[in-house]
Formats: structure tokens, sequence, C-alpha cells
């Protein structure tokens, strides 16, 4: 399932890949600076949930463009990937 392509979001993702590095670089200057533990904690968390909704975003585009595509060919190994990858995401 390895093939390089686009969706309508690329662009939105990594932009949003990019400020979750710059945060989480941040967080690990706090930790190198002795910062107290909740001001990390709550900036960490802030980091997760970027992440989290990065990962919804690319879930959302998979699913319009190639589960869409696939379920127009019949592609259940395609349908199949995206379950394994939804239960990896969810844990």
């Amino acid at each position: 399932m390895e093939h390089t392509h686009s969706h309508a979001h690329t662009q939105a993702v990594i932009n949003r890949l990019s400020r979750a590095i710059g945060h989480l670089e941040s967080v690990k200057k706090m930790v190198e600076e002795g910062r107290d533990c909740s001001e990390v904690l709550i900036q960490l968390a802030a980091v997760k949930s970027a992440v989290n909704n990065t990962g919804k975003l690319i879930l959302k585009d998979h699913i319009e463009h190639c589960i869409v595509h696939a379920i127009e060919n019949d592609d259940k190994e395609a349908i199949e990937h995206l379950s394994v990858a939804i239960d990896r995401f969810m844990k």
C-alpha cells in the first residue's frame, strides 16, 4: 500500500506537523530548564492534542479519497488496512 499521493489537506497537515514539532521542542527546552512539572504536562497535552487532530485530518483525507476509490474498485485490502490503522491510531 506504499504509494506517493497527495490530498486536499496535505499542506495543512505539513503545517500542523511543523507547529507540533516546534511546540514539542519548546516543551523539551522547558524540561531542560527545570520548569514546573505541571506547566510541562499542560504543554505536553497541547502537543498531544495537536498530533491527534493532525491524525484526524489525515484520516478524513484518506476516507474521502483513498477509501472512496477502494470501494469503487472493490478493494477490500485497502479497507482492511484502514481498519488496522484506525485501531493503532486510537490506542
